[in-house]
C-alpha cells in the first residue's frame, strides 16, 4: 500500500508537470522569440529616426555616432541614397531576425539579429523549468512518502488489532491517529474489544458459577443414589428416587436460572410460592451431609408465609447460604422466618465464629473468602435474590446472622361479597 500511495502521488504531479510544463515552455519560447523580434523592431525604428534627425540638420553620418545604439549581439545596414551604405556589427549567418526601416529620406536601416541567441535564451529557460519540475518532483516524493507513512502505520496498528482480538486478547488500545475515517475504525474496534471482553467475562464467570453451584448438589444426588444402591426396601428405594428426582428438577432449574442470569439479570420469572415448602426440600437435602459432620440443621419462626420470587432461586440461595455454614461455621444451623413490613425474611445462622472483621461487607464479592474456598457462592447468591427483587444481607458477623428478603404477596382487601376464609 505504502509504494501504490508513493506511485499514485508521483504519477499525479508527473502529469501536472507533464502538462504546465509543457505548455509553459511553448509560452516562453514565443515570449523570447516575440521579445527579440520586437527589440530587432524598436532598433531599426531608433536607428532610422536618428539618421533623418541627422539629415535634415545636414550632420554627418559616421559608424561612431551610430554604433551606440545597436546592441552587441545584432547588426544594422543604413543606406541612404548618394551615400555609401554604413554596416555597424558582424552580419549574422543562417537563421536571422530581421527588420527593414524606412526613412522620411528614403534611407532605408535594416537590423538582423541571430536567432541562435534566441536558441541560448529558450535553452537557459528550459533549464530553469526543468530544475524546477526536478524540485517538483522530489518534494512530491517527499510528501507521498510521509503521506504514505502516515495512512499506512495505522492501518497495520489496526490490523495488528484486529488480529489480535481474533487470537483471543479483547484488550482495547484506545489509539487514535488524527485521521477521521482510520480513528472511526478504531473506535470500532475498540468498543468491539470491549464487548469480547464482556463476552468473555460474562462466559468464565458463568462457567465459574454452574461449577461451583452444581457441585453440591450433585454430590447430594450421588448420596441418594448410593443410599439406594445399598437399601433393599421398595418403600426406602421408591422415596430416595422421589427425592433425587426432585434434586435433578431443581439441578435443571439452576442451570436454566444461571443461563438467564448469564443473558439478562433483569429477566426474571417471579411467581408466588410457599416459602415453607422451599425451607424443607433444603432441609432434606442437607441433613445427611450435616449428619456425617456430626451438626444439625433446624427451622423456626412464622410459618406459612409466602412470598414473591422463583421457587428455584431462593432455593439456590438458601443452598449457598447452607453450604457456606456447613464449611466455615459451627455447631447447629438455623433457619428463622419473620416478617418486616411487606417483606418476608429467612434468616440462616450458625455457632460458628463468625466473619472475620477484616472481610466485612466485601464478604459478597467474587474471589472474596475466608479460608480457601472459590469465593462464588454468596457471590452467585446475592445475584440470584436481586435478580426477583430481593436482597441478600449479612445482618450479623458474629456469630452469622444473613438475611434474605423477599417481597410478600400481595393481600387483596376482601369486598362485601368475598366469604371469609377459616
Amino acid at each position: 500500500m505504502r509504494r501504490r500511495l508513493i506511485q499514485s502521488t508521483l504519477a499525479v504531479v508527473l502529469v501536472v508537470i507533464a502538462v504546465f510544463g509543457v505548455s509553459l515552455v511553448i509560452v516562453e519560447t514565443r515570449t523570447i522569440s516575440n521579445s527579440a523580434q520586437e527589440r530587432v523592431e524598436s532598433e531599426a525604428v531608433q536607428l532610422t529616426s536618428i539618421v533623418d534627425s541627422r539629415i535634415i540638420g545636414d550632420e554627418r553620418i559616421t559608424v561612431e555616432v551610430l554604433e551606440d545604439q545597436v546592441g552587441d549581439d545584432r547588426y544594422a545596414r543604413i543606406q541612404i541614397p548618394g551615400q555609401r551604405t554604413i554596416e555597424i556589427g558582424a552580419k549574422p549567418v543562417g537563421d536571422v531576425i530581421r527588420h527593414e526601416a524606412k526613412g522620411e529620406k528614403d534611407e532605408v536601416v535594416t537590423v538582423e539579429e541571430s536567432r541562435s541567441a534566441v536558441s541560448r535564451e529558450v535553452g537557459r529557460t528550459l533549464l530553469i523549468i526543468a530544475a524546477v519540475a526536478l524540485l517538483a518532483v522530489v518534494a512530491a516524493v517527499l510528501l507521498a512518502v510521509r503521506q504514505a507513512n502516515r495512512l499506512a502505520s495505522p492501518l497495520t496498528d489496526l490490523a495488528e488489532t484486529a488480529e489480535r482480538l481474533g487470537s483471543g486478547d479483547p484488550r482495547p488500545r484506545h489509539k487514535r491517529y488524527g485521521v477521521p475515517e482510520l480513528d472511526r475504525v478504531a473506535d470500532v474496534l475498540d468498543a468491539s474489544a470491549e464487548r469480547i471482553g464482556r463476552m468473555l467475562t460474562a462466559e468464565r464467570r458463568l462457567a465459574a458459577d454452574a461449577s461451583h453451584q452444581l457441585r453440591t448438589p450433585l454430590t447430594a444426588l450421588s448420596m441418594r443414589l448410593e443410599e439406594i444402591t445399598l437399601t433393599d426396601d421398595p418403600a426406602t428405594v421408591k422415596e430416595e428416587a422421589h427425592i433425587a428426582l426432585a434434586q435433578v428438577e431443581r439441578l435443571t432449574d439452576v442451570v436454566e436460572r444461571l443461563l438467564t442470569n448469564s443473558r439478562d439479570p433483569r429477566n426474571g420469572s417471579a411467581v408466588a410460592f410457599e416459602l415453607d415448602e422451599v425451607i424443607k426440600q433444603q432441609l432434606e437435602e442437607w441433613r445427611p451431609a450435616y449428619r456425617s459432620a456430626g451438626r444439625a440443621i433446624v427451622s423456626s419462626g412464622k410459618r406459612h408465609l409466602q412470598a414473591v420470587g422463583t421457587p428455584g432461586a431462593v432455593a439456590q440461595v438458601l443452598a449457598a447460604l447452607i453450604e457456606n455454614s456447613l464449611m466455615h461455621g459451627g455447631g447447629t444451623v438455623a433457619l428463622r422466618t419473620r416478617v418486616t413490613g411487606n417483606q418476608a425474611v429467612i434468616e440462616v445462622t450458625d455457632e460458628g465464629p463468625g466473619v472475620p472483621a477484616d472481610l466485612g461487607a466485601r464478604i459478597f464479592e467474587r474471589a472474596i473468602s475466608g479460608r480457601n474456598s472459590t469465593g462464588i457462592g454468596l457471590a452467585v447468591a446475592r445475584d440470584l435474590a436481586e435478580a426477583d427483587g430481593g436482597r441478600l444481607e449479612m445482618l450479623q458477623a458474629q456469630p452469622p446472622v444473613f438475611g434474605l428478603f423477599l417481597s410478600r404477596t400481595p393481600v387483596r382487601t376482601p369486598s362485601s361479597d368475598d366469604r371469609p376464609v377459616r
